[in-house]
């Protein structure tokens, strides 16, 4: 009996730190967008995005506080906020999908990855896939990606004053550093 008792609880400890591993959360990231304009070209980085990685299940989770972007020009910091994103209405962009390929996230190594889900910025949300490159060093967890954003399909608009100032598609590029979730 005392054999079995042992057994169950050597089971339910590594199956408690096993599950503690499938989670991992942001360490470190960065965000940021460039809009190459006609006349204007616009950049910003954020630092302060949130994200979650289920290894179980391949879930990815992130949420980027809008307020948060950076700009070189505090100007465009405002317009940015107050008229195109409207960041007191919609505070966050985030997106949550699944990672669609098997992936053996105790291997090291770097792989080509994307994830299928539902991109919300503006409110609005679409459908899409996002693609990556997802590295694993031990018990550490590092994803790039880059993907463009069309300001049509999130119902941005643009004021007819500087619109031929403004590209319409938004390049994106993100780096997440994860470490496993202690919580």
């Amino acid at each position: 009996m005392k054999q079995v008792l042992l057994l169950s609880s050597f089971l339910a400890i590594n199956l408690c730190a096993s599950a503690q591993n499938q989670l991992y959360s942001i360490k470190t990231s960065e965000i940021s967008f460039f809009s190459k304009g006609p006349i204007v070209d616009i950049e910003a980085k954020n630092t302060k995005t949130s994200s979650l990685i289920n290894t179980t299940n391949r879930e990815l989770m992130v949420r980027i506080p809008i307020a948060q972007f950076q700009f070189k020009n505090r100007l465009m910091q405002q317009h940015f906020n107050e008229t195109y994103l409207e960041s007191e209405k919609f505070p966050y962009a985030t997106f949550k999908g699944t990672i669609n390929e098997l992936i053996n996230f105790s291997n090291s190594g770097s792989y080509d990855l994307s994830a299928s889900g539902t991109l919300n910025i503006h409110g609005v949300d679409q459908k899409r896939t996002l693609r990556g490159k997802l590295i694993i060093d031990e018990n550490n967890l590092k994803l790039d990606a880059r993907f463009d954003v069309l300001l049509i399909d999130h119902k941005i608009d643009i004021p007819k004053l500087v619109f031929k100032k403004i590209a319409e598609k938004i390049a994106v590029t993100a780096s997440f550093n994860y470490i496993p979730n202690k919580n």
